[in-house]
């Protein structure tokens, strides 16, 4: 964990692993394959969060092969009592302040965009547009790869979804504005 005892990308993983196989048995093979469909969803694809190995949650005892011994066999995976108590830990760690980089970066293009030329204002807002839409699709992808699960993901993904729908509408707004249509 960070020094605020907020989570770190490779404990992002771990949690995303250990609540999928919480949520009941299932196959090496399986439970990786939705590791990455569900991260690279939110975050895009990023080897740094998605090199973490199922295999060391196996060496940790967080997690216990039945009938198999791992990858290689494809073994059915189940939680152990360990890896309950690192999914608690998890799961209360407080959130940390956003304070990510395209944040930062995305705000610098806003409060300076206007000094660009209007060609290569056209250009950003058209990659924001395009990030935006993006991230938009993954979403929706998620939500529909989600339907029927327990829990609030859902719910928290209509709202997120309808805040990527407000975003790209006030960028086709900006783009007008800034006369690019």
């Amino acid at each position: 964990m960070f020094a605020d005892k907020t989570l770190t990308p490779r404990e992002a993983v771990r949690l995303c692993a250990l609540g999928t196989i919480a949520s009941g048995p299932m196959r090496y093979s399986d439970l990786a394959s939705s590791v990455r469909h569900f991260i690279s969803r939110l975050t895009g694809p990023s080897v740094d969060l998605l090199g973490t190995s199922i295999e060391l949650l196996r060496y940790e005892g967080l997690v216990d092969s039945v009938g198999g011994e791992g990858m290689e066999e494809d073994a059915e995976l189940t939680i152990t009592e360990a890896g309950q108590r690192e999914f608690r830990n998890l799961m209360v760690a407080p959130l940390r302040p956003a304070s990510d980089l395209s944040k930062l970066i995305t705000a610098l293009k806003f409060r300076f965009l206007h000094l660009l030329a209007k060609e290569d204002q056209k250009a950003q807002v058209d990659l924001l547009l395009d990030t935006s839409e993006t991230g938009l699709n993954r979403l929706i992808d998620l939500r529909d790869a989600m339907e029927g699960e327990g829990g609030y993901l859902a719910d928290w993904l209509d709202d997120e979804v309808q805040r990527a729908e407000a975003r790209i509408a006030w960028l086709n707004s900006l783009r007008a504005k800034v006369g690019v249509v």
